[in-house]
């Protein structure tokens, strides 16, 4: 067995790494879906969405091709709707919980409806806020990730200047560094940065990592309140023997090469064994057969029948 890159042609990897996710070919198509809609009262989709996102009301708005009204619903309960609905595992949420799976149909593609809605807001910079007069005030957020661009965003829309502090070269945190190529596109990511912080008010420095380049004591003395959203850049050990062996990697690590090389760069084995079944597990073993892996096995330690309550967890 060997461990290496290189293994496809530069068409290979485009094409293993390009957006998978299908959207509407057609304005008449999303409309169509769009009006397939019950618009419950008391809507299930709504109840299980993590981020309250009404989705009957921007759903409705498609349907009477309202799209900007759409991703202004979207966006002002979830700055970062574009990206979750592309990465949200919508099938035990909003789309899971949808009445048409009680009669046996196919739920409504909220997800498809919510990309139809926020790509173009973010592609083209619609402008759907106003931000407040400034209040002459001055917050740092350190973290340029989902948690700390939503606040950044959130503080500006009220006239607060923020000052965004970022140890990688880019924004976007998880949505950057941590999620599939094939789910956001690095390219869809920089835009979702760039629209989030048009809405001005919010500047970004970049290669400055707390408590190396910048401390907490400078940040509070210079700043009338510091918001820290550092997330989770440590994957957890399994504390086992041959865990510090060439070829076993963490899956955090894995995909964030995967993030920040080309391609070619990123070593793969010809057989490759995936410890767990969460989400990033799924991602590094499909990312690791789009590499040119012959073989992907995940190992995990729950039944097949367990995994089908506990999603892998």
């Amino acid at each position: 067995m060997s461990i290496s890159g290189n293994r496809l042609n530069t068409e290979q990897y485009l094409a293993n790494f390009d957006d998978i996710h299908p959207g509407f070919e057609t304005k008449e198509g999303a409309v169509i879906e769009a009006n397939r809609c019950l618009f419950c009262y008391d809507a299930p989709c709504t109840k299980l969405c993590p981020t309250s996102i009404n989705i009957p009301g921007f759903i409705k708005q498609i349907a009477s091709q309202n799209l900007k009204g759409s991703a202004q619903t979207i966006f002002s309960s979830n700055i970062f709707g574009g990206g979750c609905s592309k990465v949200c595992p919508v099938e035990k949420l909003c789309e899971g919980a949808c009445v048409y799976n009680l009669m046996e149909e196919k739920p409504i593609s909220i997800a498809r409806l919510q990309r139809y809605a926020t790509e173009p807001a973010i592609e083209h910079k619609w402008h759907l806020f106003e931000r407040k007069t400034s209040v002459n005030k001055k917050v740092a957020v350190v973290g340029a990730g989902p948690a700390g661009l939503a606040c950044a965003h959130a503080l500006s829309l009220e006239g607060v200047d923020v000052t965004v502090f970022e140890k990688e070269s880019k924004g976007g945190g998880l949505m950057t560094y941590g999620i599939a190529a094939y789910k956001v596109t690095p390219e869809f990511c920089e835009n979702e940065v760039s629209f989030i912080t048009s809405v001005g008010g919010i500047d970004i420095r970049y290669n400055q990592a707390l408590g190396k380049d910048i401390s907490l004591t400078e940040l509070r003395s210079a700043f009338d309140a510091v918001f820290i959203g550092i997330g989770v850049g440590v994957a957890r050990q399994l504390d086992i023997e041959g865990e510090d062996l060439v070829g076993v990697v963490d899956a955090i690590s894995f995909i964030y090469n995967l993030r920040t090389k080309d391609y070619a760069e990123v070593a793969v084995g010809d057989k490759v064994a995936v410890i767990g079944l969460g989400m990033t597990a799924i991602d590094a073993a499909t990312q690791a057969k789009r590499l040119g892996a012959k073989e992907v096995t995940i190992v995990y330690r729950r039944t097949e029948n367990e995994t089908l309550y506990t999603g892998g967890t």
